[in-house]
C-alpha cells in the first residue's frame, strides 16, 4: 500500500490569452494626403492582481508617417497610447491565490497597426495585439511515497596490494625540485 504525501510548490495554476483590436485617431496640423507606413514601438505592460480579476496596464508608442500637401512634403505623427484591461482567468481549484501571487504577461502578437484611414486633418488608426497571461501561485501536489528504501551498493576499489606497491616503487620523489 503506498502512502502519499503533498507538496506545496509554484506552479502554473491558471492560464489564457485575448486578442485585442481597438480603434483610436490622432489630429495633425496639416491635412494629410497619403498615409506612407504606421509602425508601433516602446510597448510595455505589466500585470497584477485585483480581486478575482488579472489586469494589465501598459502603454505603446505609434509613429504614422504621412505625405501633405498634396504628397510634396512628409510628416511623422507620434501618439503614446496607454491600456489598461482586465481579464478573467481561471484558476484551478487548489491554487492559493495571495500577495506572492506572480503574474507574467507575455505578447503573444504583439501590437501592430492593421488599418490606417485619412478624415480631413484627424488620421484614424487600428491597433491589434494579443496578450497571454500565465498567473503563477502556490499550490499542492501529490505524490506517491514508498516506505522500502533501496539497499546500499558496495563499493569495491579495483587496486589491490599489489598494484599500490608498484605505485610506490614508480613515484620519483625528485621530480619537483
Amino acid at each position: 500500500m503506498a502512502l502519499y504525501k503533498e507538496i506545496v510548490t509554484k506552479a502554473i495554476v491558471g492560464k489564457g490569452k485575448k486578442y485585442f483590436k481597438d480603434n483610436y485617431s490622432l489630429e495633425v496640423a496639416n491635412n494629410p494626403t497619403t498615409i506612407l507606413g504606421c509602425w508601433v514601438i516602446n510597448h510595455k505592460f505589466k500585470g497584477y492582481k485585483t480581486g478575482e480579476k488579472i489586469g494589465v496596464n501598459g502603454s505603446f508608442d505609434v509613429n504614422i508617417w504621412y505625405s501633405y500637401d498634396k504628397d510634396s512634403k512628409t510628416m511623422v505623427a507620434t501618439k503614446k497610447v496607454e491600456y489598461s484591461d482586465l481579464f478573467n482567468v481561471r484558476v484551478k481549484e487548489t491554487a492559493d491565490l495571495n500577495d506572492e501571487t506572480d503574474i507574467i504577461v507575455k505578447p503573444l502578437n504583439q501590437p501592430s497597426c492593421s488599418k490606417v484611414n485619412i478624415d480631413g486633418n484627424k488620421i484614424n488608426f487600428d491597433i491589434e495585439k494579443e496578450l497571454g497571461i500565465e498567473i503563477v501561485g502556490e499550490t499542492k501536489v501529490k505524490i506517491a511515497v514508498e516506505e522500502d528504501e533501496e539497499p546500499w551498493d558496495d563499493i569495491i576499489d579495483e587496486a589491490d596490494d599489489n598494484t599500490m606497491e608498484e605505485i610506490d616503487k614508480n613515484v620519483n620523489e625528485e621530480y619537483i625540485k
